[in-house]
């Protein structure tokens, strides 16, 4: 573990200044390009909306649930870029007397960031316009990212650098080999990784920073924020599901009892934990870093805090890849 300062790595700043540059796109003239979502396809890949999970219904019902699931998508990473846009406008004034280079780099990640929040608004827009009426995304981003902020800097770093490791996984691993996604939301994707590759690198870079400047007791007090901060998300998520589920259920065209209700809301859960936790904090890259700053204690606690989330974690998708 690292435990003196850590020196500005200026070129690995100046490296994401570079590529920030050459990959820049805007909204409308690169992504939308005067299209439309098509409900005759799919938005989320099946190994991310855990389609398996859902076998009780027909093909036409599964591709509903993963364009419902594709819309909260969109819209938790719309959430959660609301914080991280603040955080990091937050740590650049470390920078601001400092090194220059890292000052830009944070400004133009904060700047992308506040790009990336527009985008998703518009993309509920764009699918409120096509989808039955009905569908409601329960959390205010504003209230969320109160919340988060109000805790460590280095618990923020750290589920910071976790979603965006998070958004590179599911785009290489799952968005971008999947032929039968709408093209459209493909593309949502595809232009947000490119941004999201330079965001994780200096999420790390600021991560370890931060960590730097702390002693076993701040940083225990930090790993206790960063469980509050995980155990806050699956609090989202298990409302999301139950909202969700009832959307389904009111606009799938079909009566549906309460037991079949149960058995979408459960499988929106696993997936949804799946996408926004249990994908990201067995990714090798996150794991090795949180190693490097956590010692065995602190990060026994940490896989205690997440044990529940496994165990709960009963659909074949979620146990093969555990």
């Amino acid at each position: 573990m690292q435990n003196s300062l850590r020196a500005i790595d200026t070129h690995r700043y100046a490296r994401c200044i570079e590529a920030s540059r050459r990959i820049r796109w805007e909204i409308d003239r690169d992504v939308i390009r005067g299209r439309a979502f098509d409900l005759g396809m799919k938005f989320m890949p099946d190994s991310l909306a855990l389609i398996g999970g859902f076998d009780f219904l027909g093909r036409a019902e599964q591709r509903f649930v993963s364009q419902i699931q594709g819309r909260t998508y969109a819209n938790m990473f719309g959430l959660v870029e609301r914080f991280i846009g603040a955080k990091i406008l937050d740590t650049s004034r470390e920078h601001w007397l400092g090194d220059q280079t890292a000052l830009e780099a944070l400004v133009r990640f904060a700047d992308e960031e506040l790009k990336h929040q527009a985008l998703f608004r518009k993309l509920d827009l764009m699918m409120a316009a096509r989808m039955p009426a009905g569908y409601r995304f329960l959390s205010e981003p504003n209230a969320v990212a109160g919340a988060v902020l109000g805790r460590s800097t280095w618990s923020v770093l750290a589920l910071t650098c976790l979603v965006e490791l998070v958004t590179q996984a599911h785009y290489r691993q799952s968005i971008e080999t999947d032929p039968a996604l709408d093209p459209l939301w493909k593309d949502v994707f595809l232009f947000h990784w490119r941004e999201e590759s330079q965001h994780a690198i200096l999420d790390e870079l600021e991560w370890r920073r931060e960590d730097a400047k702390l002693d076993t007791t701040t940083r225990d007090h930090a790993v206790g924020d960063l469980i509050a901060l995980v155990g806050a998300v699956d609090g989202i998520l298990q409302v999301q599901a139950r909202a969700d589920a009832a959307y389904f259920a009111q606009a799938c065209g079909r009566s549906v009892d309460e037991r079949e209700q149960g058995r979408v809301e459960a499988g929106l859960l696993h997936a949804y934990r799946w996408q926004y936790i249990l994908s990201g904090v067995q990714l090798p890259h996150f794991g090795a870093v949180l190693s490097d700053l956590v010692n065995a204690a602190q990060h026994r606690r940490i896989a205690d805090a997440l044990a529940p989330l496994f165990d709960a974690a009963a659909v074949p998708e979620v146990r093969a890849a555990a």
